[in-house]
């Protein structure tokens, strides 16, 4: 009977030392898919993307910037981002097809709607900025709702991009008051981008009219306002792109071209 009891007692035991490797092993392949489900993911994002070029003081260029310097033909053409976001795609392609660098002042309910064109604007080599979280017209808030605007743009760049953006242009004006101008350096942006040449494409004139109105009226160191959001911008581009080259003129960000 003691051999008995001991044989049993051996063989329970032998049961459940089974059961534990069983369970054991199977948490471990449940771990292990997990972490292979979400460990990699995580642990990768921040060494495969660089955080994006913070804002930058420009000393020898006022607070608000509509150009830079005159003496070179290099131009900075600058994009408000929002709208179909295919529209943005065709773009940013034609740009990187002729060697062309852009800037793009991304609304942030854009950037909600379509967080991975942030880095699809940086990979690029193209400058992202704020233009503001619902593009309203930000000149006309009381301050706290217009700093509210500016914040929470930047708060959407940096979580997306490790970097509030190189740039801030307001919302519904060409040109930010001097009240928003402080309100954006509180936030972080020493200049305020605004442009010399509108190219009035959220009109829909049409490809042709558009590309008129920017040939027009641009010269060295022009920075020209333009849109994602409207067909007549993507007809219009590759055309325009042609034209500045032929008359010798380089598109590139607007930090080349106050650098």
């Amino acid at each position: 009977m003691p051999d008995r009891r001991s044989a049993l007692r051996a063989g329970a035991g032998l049961a459940v030392a089974g059961a534990l490797v069983t369970a054991c092993s199977s948490g471990d392949s449940d771990a292990q898919s997990a972490a292979r489900a979400s460990g990699p993911a995580q642990s990768a994002a921040p060494s495969t993307q660089v955080a994006a070029p913070a804002p930058r003081a420009f000393p020898r260029q006022p607070t608000q910037i509509t150009h830079g310097p005159r003496d070179r033909p290099r131009v900075a053409l600058t994009f408000h981002g929002q709208g179909d976001p295919s529209y943005a795609r065709s773009i940013l392609a034609a740009a990187e097809k002729k060697g062309a660098k852009l800037t793009v002042l991304a609304v942030g309910t854009w950037l909600d709607a379509h967080p991975d064109l942030a880095r699809r604007v940086l990979d690029g080599g193209h400058d992202l900025g704020n233009h503001t979280q619902h593009h309203i017209g930000v000149n006309t808030l009381p301050d706290k709702e217009a700093l509210a605007e500016i914040q929470g743009c930047a708060d959407r760049l940096d979580k997306l991009t490790g970097s509030i953006g190189t740039w801030f242009r307001p919302s519904r004006a060409p040109r930010a008051t001097p009240r928003v101008e402080r309100l954006a350096r509180r936030v972080g942006y020493p200049h305020v981008l605004s442009y010399d040449v509108d190219s009035l494409d959220y009109t829909s004139p049409g490809a042709p009219a558009i590309t008129r109105k920017v040939l027009g009226e641009i010269r060295g160191g022009s920075v020209v306002s333009l849109h994602f959001g409207y067909a007549d911008t993507v007809a219009a581009f590759p055309t325009l792109l042609h034209e500045l080259d032929r008359r010798g003129f380089t598109a590139v960000t607007t930090t080349e071209l106050l650098s």
